[in-house]
């Protein structure tokens, strides 16, 4: 059964990261050891396995390098979808280059800008409620 579950929830990002209504939130902690939140849009992903967003570098790495546990929440009257993990950022410029999209050009001068970072969630854990299915479901992910 969470198999499905599972597989509608992979459904649902790849329906958010390629939609208008793409903003999820970013929660982790910061380098002060408070917790962190931020609304962010979904570049790509792979079902519930990992998500990956384009943003700034900021002083996200060296937050992320101190402790890198996040998570991810997804919803909407219809869903509520809780990843709970790990993230990391990708300065590969193979990768910044793949995910760089039209809209990042409002805030960077292009992929190769030193300020334009991939961040990379990897999903531990997870918690799905699919309300107009009923369903729901909560596991580790491996």
């Amino acid at each position: 059964m969470n198999e499905k579950i599972i597989e509608r929830a992979g459904e649902i990002i790849a329906e958010r990261a390629n939609g208008s209504q793409n903003f999820v939130t970013l929660a982790f902690v910061n380098r002060d050891g408070y917790p962190h939140t931020t609304t962010i849009s979904i570049s790509k992903a792979e079902g519930i396995k990992w998500l990956t967003f384009c943003t700034g570098t900021g002083a996200k790495k060296d937050t992320i390098d101190r402790c890198n546990k996040a998570s991810v929440c997804i919803n909407s009257p219809e869903y509520h979808i809780a990843l709970t993990g790990t993230i990391e950022q990708i300065n590969d410029p193979d990768v910044k280059k793949e995910m760089w999209y039209g809209g990042l050009k409002n805030h960077f001068s292009g992929w190769d800008d030193p300020n334009y970072c991939v961040l990379k969630f990897t999903t531990e854990r997870y918690n799905i409620l699919l309300l107009s299915d009923g369903q729901a479901a909560q596991d580790n992910l491996t």
